[in-house]
């Protein structure tokens, strides 16, 4: 009954205003006067159709890839060098911290490399001739070898005495110690040589670590793209995990809008979706479903879907837009744009009724489709409407 009471307050403040503007026509002993005639009024029944059902969900952009940059040690910033706005390539060096520590042991480790070369260049000239002993007392003992045999034979024969006899004996003694020596030699070396070759492997490890502990000093891009925020200047103390600058990667941007729990089950990834971005001033553009997040925001009993836009320029992370989904048909009644009466903030249509003489209606009007305008109530299909609202003046007038 409140309800019924304000709708019909409405229509008396919108016939009220329109008698209002076309008063006097009544006589002064308050006899009936003739109802206005309108001739060439434009009419057309009222009609139910099939429309297609959009559902309308408003998000806000959002870039694909989006990194906040962040030191990892501790430091003073000396140079920040780009800007809010400014683009950058992959790789880029974007902020500088001083790091005398890492510096420090960077220099150490390179020390340590220098010296395990050079330790490998003595092994490998002592192993060289050690090489070169063994060679020497491989021929010394086959040398005494064979002039043991000739002196065997000549012993035998009583050709030389049992005193030179035993100096040849000794002597082939003495040359097979010598290369048995050569080789224990050869074998120490090599070992010295393998033990080298890991210092030198260690060494480059080191170097290795100490210039990554330098590079945490330089602060990079990781991918080509735009600085959204600058968060520090040059003199700031940076703590590692504290956000630098945040990059943004361009030309992948997604509008993420939130869709009703009701609604989710209806859409899919092939599910055709026009994108609106009021702030580039193009209208309507294409859009693809690229990803449904599978949880609801239990605050708002919503899904998050992210939606690819068209390759713009002028797109930018933060702005507003509409995502507008197909969910098949449904009935409706469409009426022209030229029907709808505003007052304030009352909107209303005038129907032909009874005698040809016009009678106000308050709407609830939709959204604008092609010209036309949605009514969802206050009208029912098989009336018939005035479509030139500006040429009627008041309700009760007669229409031609």
């Amino acid at each position: 009954m409140k309800k019924t009471g304000i709708l019909l307050l409405g229509v008396g403040l919108l016939a009220g205003g329109a008698a209002a503007c076309g008063g006097g026509q009544g006589s002064e002993s308050g006899r009936e006067t003739k109802p206005t005639v309108v001739s060439g009024v434009r009419t057309e029944e009222v009609v139910e159709s099939k429309i297609q059902d959009r559902y309308t969900a408003s998000g806000t952009v959002r870039s694909k890839t989006s990194s906040d940059l962040s030191a990892k040690v501790m430091g003073v910033v000396t140079a920040v060098r780009v800007r809010e706005g400014e683009r950058v390539r992959a790789g880029q060096v974007l902020v500088e911290i001083e790091n005398q520590d890492a510096r420090a042991l960077l220099g150490k480790a390179q020390a340590g490399l220098r010296e395990a070369q050079a330790a490998a260049q003595e092994v490998e000239q002592n192993a060289q001739a050690a090489q070169a002993a063994r060679r020497a007392a491989e021929a010394g003992r086959e040398l005494a070898q064979a002039t043991l045999r000739r002196y065997q034979g000549l012993h035998e024969r009583k050709s030389v005495s049992d005193q030179e006899f035993d100096e040849v004996k000794a002597r082939a003694r003495v040359a097979e110690a010598e290369l048995e020596r050569a080789n224990r030699m050869a074998q120490v070396i090599e070992a010295r040589r393998t033990m080298v070759t890991a210092k030198i492997d260690q060494a480059h490890a080191d170097v290795t670590v100490a210039e990554v502990a330098a590079g945490y000093a330089r602060v990079a891009a990781p991918f080509a793209g735009v600085v959204t925020a600058r968060h520090v200047e040059v003199g700031t103390l940076a703590s590692p995990g504290a956000p630098l600058l945040t990059v943004e990667e361009t030309g992948t941007y997604r509008l993420e809008v939130a869709i009703d729990e009701l609604r989710i089950g209806q859409i899919s990834r092939e599910t055709p979706v026009r994108v609106q971005l009021d702030a580039l001033g193009l209208g309507e553009m294409a859009g693809q479903v690229a990803e449904i997040v599978p949880a609801t925001d239990p605050a708002t009993r919503t899904y998050t879907v992210k939606i690819t836009l068209p390759v713009e320029a002028r797109i930018r992370s933060g702005m507003f837009g509409r995502a507008h989904f197909q969910m098949g048909e449904r009935p409706s009644i469409l009426i022209p744009t030229s029907a709808v009466l505003q007052k304030g903030q009352l909107t209303g249509v005038f129907v032909v009724g009874e005698g040809g003489r016009t009678q106000l209606r308050l709407v609830t009007l939709g959204e604008e489709r092609e010209g036309r305008r949605e009514v969802l109530s206050g009208l029912t299909p098989g009336e018939r409407l005035v479509t030139e609202s500006a040429r009627i003046e008041r309700e009760g007038v007669q229409v031609q």
